[in-house]
């Protein structure tokens, strides 16, 4: 009987753990079919290629699209754990979720932590080297050239890292444990690189969060109808075709003379067809997508800003008062005991809401950084190395968004895996700074965001905007007669 039931736990522990790995395989297998639909829809079209750089940036695609489903699973691995414990809770003994338990979630953090190390280490740079390598001279050219050059690089690369890690280690600890501790390269140098990684990776979403959250306004009333207030769209419509008619006018009589002038009355009479077509698009528009979709779109993001604050807030006042604020990590397997929100299931769809909020913020305001502007992925025009670099930014800021969402307070659950080993959350003074830091800037953002919108929204509506676009267009034709006349009379 004892080695009945030996068998029947050996059993069960196979079943349960290739369960788990058919699990983890479904979920990777989507988001990976997903993110190449996305990557393909930007990648730029390819030309006639040779076969070898045709093989050379199909690879290089394979392994940004492996990084990108990586990223998307490091961005639902909070959503996916608290969602499962709101579940767990609520239906504790149900047959159909037995698959879903404390060792599924932990496998998933665990994989996420090891592929993102891969990515971020391995598979990114040798996509860099590769797709930029053309064999060493005197060696005959092919893929194998390639692949050694690259290689090579790959080498030299992580030499120069480790070097940097050891030397910082040394500077940073100089006693007899952490000289000792310098010498093991799995327990400590690649736990302490990829911590450093994570903690530029917080920093990061640190200046673009803010930045995208206040961003946000600008880039839905963009997309978004406005409501018409003061405003006559028959008159601007008007003016615009007047202005279109002049501007298609003096290209004609520029037609037959070569003149520099015209590349630039092109791209005027190009944004001069945009804004004409935006006016028209919202004459077009229904009176409740003007007057109440509009609305409500900026009211959810202003609640959904406002409670983020409010949340850092109230955390900064946890960690004055209470360490068990701290973030920390957890090794046991303690899901569906206990909810981690004081609403419930309620309270857990808004912390959900809110850490995808705060995703597509920080992307938003990622691209909204003058450094970063280049990287925007513009649609069947984006090179491979361009979609390298934003592979690797993507990873980077989803990497460290579940550490940034427990650090600011967002959600309470705590991190599992590696994901709670870095050194630097132990900190009490680098978490509160960057909680502080994150409450300032993001009110700082808002409050000039909202400003600089109702400045001009004033404008507009007491027609000053036209006055001033007159005085700036007559000033180049002042600045313009003075110089005619003095050629003239000389």
């Amino acid at each position: 009987m004892m080695d009945q039931d030996e068998v029947t736990i050996r059993e069960q522990n196979f079943h349960s753990q290739v369960r788990e790995y058919i699990i983890c395989f479904l979920l990777f297998a989507v988001l990976y079919i997903a993110t190449y639909f996305v990557i393909s829809r930007y990648k730029k079209k390819a030309d006639d290629h040779e076969d070898e750089d045709a093989v050379v940036n199909q690879i290089s695609l394979f392994l940004s699209t492996f990084t990108l489903a990586v990223s998307a699973g490091a961005v639902l691995l909070l959503p996916f754990s608290i969602i499962s414990n709101e579940i767990l809770l609520s239906f504790p003994k149900n047959y159909y979720i037995q698959w879903l338990n404390g060792s599924l979630i932990h496998g998933l953090w665990n994989l996420v932590s090891l592929f993102s190390n891969l990515c971020l280490f391995v598979l990114m740079p040798f996509a860099y080297f590769f797709l930029e390598s053309e064999g060493f001279a005197g060696l005959k050219k092919g893929i194998k050239a390639r692949i050694l050059e690259t290689l090579v690089m790959l080498i030299l690369l992580g030499l120069l890292i480790l070097g940097i890690v050891w030397v910082a280690s040394a500077l940073i600890d100089n006693d007899a444990a952490s000289m000792e501790s310098l010498y093991d390269l799995w327990e400590f140098y690649l736990p302490y690189l990829y911590s450093c990684i994570s903690l530029m990776g917080g920093l990061l979403l640190l200046l673009c969060t803010p930045v995208g959250l206040s961003r946000m306004f600008t880039v839905m009333g963009q997309l978004l109808v406005k409501p018409t207030i003061l405003e006559d769209l028959d008159e601007q419509i008007y003016v615009i075709c007047l202005q279109e008619e002049a501007i298609q006018r003096r290209l004609n009589g520029m037609a037959s003379s070569a003149n520099c002038n015209a590349v630039e009355l092109g791209e005027e009479l190009d944004n001069v067809r945009v804004m004409k077509m935006k006016l028209e698009r919202r004459k077009k528009a229904s009176a409740w997508e003007r007057n109440l979709v509009y609305p409500v779109v900026m009211l959810i993001l202003l609640a959904g800003t406002t409670i983020s604050v409010i949340l850092v807030a109230l955390n900064i006042l946890y960690l004055l008062v209470d360490e068990t604020a701290m973030p920390k990590g957890s090794q046991e397997q303690g899901i569906g005991n206990a909810s981690l929100s004081t609403f419930g299931f309620v309270g857990a769809a808004i912390e959900i809401v809110l850490i995808f909020y705060l995703m597509v913020s920080s992307v938003v305001g990622f691209y909204s950084l003058r450094f970063f502007g280049t990287l925007t992925p513009k649609r069947d025009d984006t090179t491979m190395t361009k979609i390298i670099g934003n592979s690797v930014s993507i990873l980077v800021l989803s990497s460290a968004l579940p550490v940034m969402s427990r650090t600011l307070g967002i959600t309470r659950f705590d991190l599992l895996g590696d994901f709670g080993r870095f050194n630097w959350l132990g900190n009490f003074y680098i978490v509160l700074s960057y909680n502080l830091l994150f409450a300032v800037v993001t009110t700082l953002c808002l409050i000039r965001t909202f400003t600089s919108a109702v400045r001009e929204e004033l404008l507009k509506a007491l027609g000053l905007d036209k006055l001033q676009l007159s005085h700036s267009s007559r000033d180049p034709e002042k600045a313009k007669h003075p110089a005619n006349g003095h050629q003239k009379s000389l």
